[in-house]
């Protein structure tokens, strides 16, 4: 399903090094970069202008291969002095044997490790959610561009849609009621 997500950044090298240091720890290296952006796998960053502005409340779940490894990301970021946004532990409003750990990078977004037993499979980004104004138009217009992008309505929650991938390694992604999130950009990959 995700093609790649790409972010936009107030100070490049600042979200690099918070990068390289918390995807070193779940086995991520870089794996392009040129002038203009950064790339780990489905996943790159790249500076912000004034027709491209900063990304802002966007949350990214990236894939950790154990439990070891999302303790390992969360110590690594807090001990470089990254902002704790929530300790590595059991979150069991995602799922029975959902863990993770939550760090805010240099422009405020959530970056979480994350393993639990339907972990993606062929990319580094298990799941993005993304903010909405409008909850309902967002999930029409997700919904009628599903079929074409490989995945469906999961759980719809207050709040809340969940969409998931059909493929077992596609990812997945939720639209979140509340100030919308700017700067993002979401490459779906046609099934």
């Amino acid at each position: 399903m995700f093609d790649h997500v790409t972010i936009r950044v107030t100070d490049r090298g600042a979200s690099e090094r918070f990068y390289e240091t918390i995807l070193a720890e779940l086995a991520v290296e870089e794996t392009y970069r040129t002038r203009t952006f950064t790339e780990w796998d489905d996943f790159s960053l790249t500076g912000a202008d004034d027709s491209n502005p900063v990304t802002r409340r966007l949350h990214a779940g990236f894939v950790a291969p154990s439990r070891d490894h999302v303790d390992a990301f969360w110590r690594a970021g807090t001990e470089a002095g990254y902002t704790d946004d929530g300790p590595p532990g059991l979150r069991p409003e995602y799922g029975e044997d959902y863990y993770g750990a939550f760090l805010l990078d240099p422009d405020g977004n959530s970056a979480e490790a994350v393993h639990h037993r339907g972990v993606r499979r062929g990319g580094i980004v298990d799941h993005v959610w993304i903010r909405v104004a409008d909850l309902a138009a967002s999930k029409a217009y997700y919904e009628s561009i599903a079929a074409e992008s490989g995945f469906r309505v999961a759980k719809e929650l207050p709040g809340r849609v969940a969409f998931k991938s059909v493929r077992p390694d596609g990812g997945d992604f939720s639209i979140v009621e509340g100030e919308p999130t700017e700067g993002v950009y979401l490459s779906f990959a046609r099934d």
